[in-house]
């Protein structure tokens, strides 16, 4: 009963180390994160195909070989589930254990790409969702701005046409009544009173205030209705779906538009009219005496005309802002594009923003658009998916491949055995044992080189050939390696074989020498004359590393010295556990090669 506790306790254990353990944990986080990320891609991809298209009907289907059609929205989340896949496949094998260089290099870029598709399509998603309805009431109020300033310009610049017509006037007037008071006033010897050069002088008086009243009637008081109802137009919005504030938006937009270009066209219209007529009076007024035309001569009411027939002229320039609706699929389409055509300077807005701890750059787009925080923050929440895939992969990279056996693997490397066992004369599977070593980390499969066998040593050669033929077989079932070497460009690597000889240069730190002279030295009274003297005569021992412990295993076995000076030393691959060659060489079927079944009497009667 007790055991069966136990058991159960382990099981529990087990169970809930698999459900809340390290990497089960890390496992649901980047699942969670993956699916949110490859939602808000598919969410930013359908919507910017909608947003984009121009045809009502954008979820169509597209046919395909037999008849058969597929939607535009089953297409689209195949597309991203494909693609979302491939993105962290590539994240995976960037981080895996016991990758190639080359693969790494292949798979990063790869990633890099696909991370980048993502972070655009879910950026228009987290936009949309987090700034949309702002951007648009902001863009309308702007655009309505923007026609309220103009309206304003071209109000200020009649009514500085309106004051030189004024100028203009008054000096009509002072100059008429020169003329009837003492004469002389247009560039000819004239006597006062009320003569032809009078009538002249009143005649384009009359002209100029005419203009004057008609830039005030017909200029003037109709801008300043437009602008009236400009500043009474209405930035808010109503509307249940976003269809409806779409058309709301569009319908808002249009308005101003075309209100502001309507007070621009008026007032070039009327401004090249009045400019006409000022002109016409400048140039009869700009005659002088005894010239065909002349009437009354005045140089400087002909400049003073000419200078406000000038200003009257001028075109009425609008600068509008671009004021898009930004809810919806327009919305996504919109922020989409203006994240790929301003990359720079989102990202340093995003450097800015965070160096700031949350201030606004400050930064536009090249439409001219201020990036604001709320784009900031869509950025973020779309980088802060993708950057914790990242985090997460590379805390917990997968784990290197392992080799896995057939079942007929065990019965191939009971025979290869069997094979060396009965062409080495007097060896048994007990004397196959001797040649696997377990050092560090590693597991090594150590025979003598086939030239090194001592030829006067008899049946040694034909240990040494069986036992490199049972290499080779081993070798081709996956389970054993030679020792990596060193490439030319990895310069800053060893080869496995030199560092294992390293390790047989250093000393010991593990030996009982070193421990015990430092122990008689602190305490020499629990040591005689003679012990302290045995201490200190001991010389260091030199570390023992694969090459040593296999010379003497080879020892052990009995191979010779003239075999033991050269060998062959094969490394373990990393397999899913050992359990094959555990099986081949623990299996009792093995009693059937030469040797075994005598060793297994022999080991009977010596335990009884």
């Amino acid at each position: 009963m007790a055991s069966a506790a136990k058991s159960d306790n382990r099981t529990w254990s087990r169970a809930s180390e698999y459900l809340f353990g390290r990497n089960t944990l890390i496992g649901v986080a980047s699942l969670m994160l993956l699916v949110i990320s490859g939602y808000a891609t598919w969410s930013g991809m359908a919507d910017f195909i909608i947003g984009v298209s121009q045809s009502p009907a954008s979820a169509h289907g597209r046919e395909i070989v037999g008849g058969l059609s597929v939607s535009n929205e089953i297409l689209v989340i195949a597309i991203v589930v494909a693609l979302t896949f491939l993105m962290w496949l590539a994240l995976r094998e960037t981080f895996a254990a016991k990758r190639a260089l080359r693969d790494r290099l292949l798979t990063l870029p790869l990633y890099l790409f696909l991370a980048l598709w993502s972070i655009g399509f879910g950026y228009g998603f987290w936009w949309s969702l987090i700034a949309g309805e702002e951007a648009t009431r902001t863009g309308l109020a702007g655009l309505q701005e923007d026609a309220r300033d103009a309206a304003t310009t071209v109000a200020a610049r009649i009514s500085a046409v309106k004051l030189q017509l004024d100028s203009v006037v008054s000096w009509s007037d002072s100059q008429m009544a020169r003329e009837e008071t003492s004469g002389g006033s247009c560039g000819v010897t004239s006597g006062a009173g009320r003569g032809p050069l009078y009538n002249a002088r009143r005649s384009v008086r009359d002209g100029i205030a005419s203009l004057r009243d008609n830039v005030t009637t017909a200029w003037i008081e109709p801008v300043q209705a437009d602008l009236e109802k400009l500043k009474q137009a209405a930035s808010q919005l109503s509307g249940d779906t976003v269809a409806e504030r779409q058309q709301a938006f569009e319908a808002a937009a249009a308005r101003i538009r075309g209100s502001a270009r309507a007070i621009a066209a008026r007032s070039n219209e009327l401004g090249r009219s009045t400019a006409t007529e000022m002109r016409a009076i400048a140039t009869t007024v700009a005659v002088p005496p005894k010239q065909p035309g002349f009437s009354c001569y005045d140089p400087t009411l002909a400049q003073r005309l000419n200078q406000a027939a000038e200003q009257a002229g001028e075109p009425a320039v609008l600068n509008l802002r671009d004021a898009s609706f930004n809810e919806g699929p327009a919305g996504v389409a919109n922020a989409v594009k203006s994240l790929w055509e301003n990359m720079g300077a989102y990202a340093g807005s995003l450097v800015s923003y965070v160096a700031s701890g949350g201030g606004v750059s400050g930064d536009s787009t090249v439409t001219g658009r201020a990036i604001t925080g709320r784009d900031l923050i869509a950025l973020l929440a779309t980088l802060g998916i993708d950057l914790g895939l990242f985090v997460l992969t590379a805390l917990n990279p997968p784990r290197p491949e392992r080799k896995r056996f057939a079942p007929e693997t065990v019965s191939q490397i009971q025979d290869a055995m069997r094979t060396a066992a009965a062409r080495a004369p007097g060896a048994d599977i007990e004397w196959v044992r001797k040649h696997f070593l377990h050092h560090f980390k590693d597991s090594y499969f150590i025979i003598p080189n086939l030239y090194s066998a001592d030829p006067d040593t008899p049946g040694e050669a034909d240990k040494a050939l069986a036992m490199n033929q049972l290499s080779g077989v081993l070798d081709d079932l996956g389970l054993i390696r030679w020792p990596n070497r060193r490439k030319r460009w990895q310069f800053w690597k060893k080869d496995e074989l030199d560092i294992l000889l390293e390790e047989e240069s250093l000393s010991s730190k593990s030996a009982l020498v070193e421990a015990r002279k430092i122990w008689m030295k602190d305490n020499p009274r629990g040591y005689t004359e003679e012990e302290q003297a045995e201490f200190l005569a001991v010389k260091d021992i030199r570390n023992h590393g694969v090459f040593s412990k296999a010379d003497r295993m080879l020892e052990n076995a009995g191979w010779s010295k003239h075999a033991r000076n050269d060998i062959e030393v094969f490394v373990f691959e990393d397999v899913e556990g050992l359990t094959p060659l555990l099986d081949a060489l623990n299996d009792m079927r093995l009693a059937g090669a030469p040797g075994v079944a005598a060793a297994a009497a022999t080991s009977a009667e010596a335990k009884g």
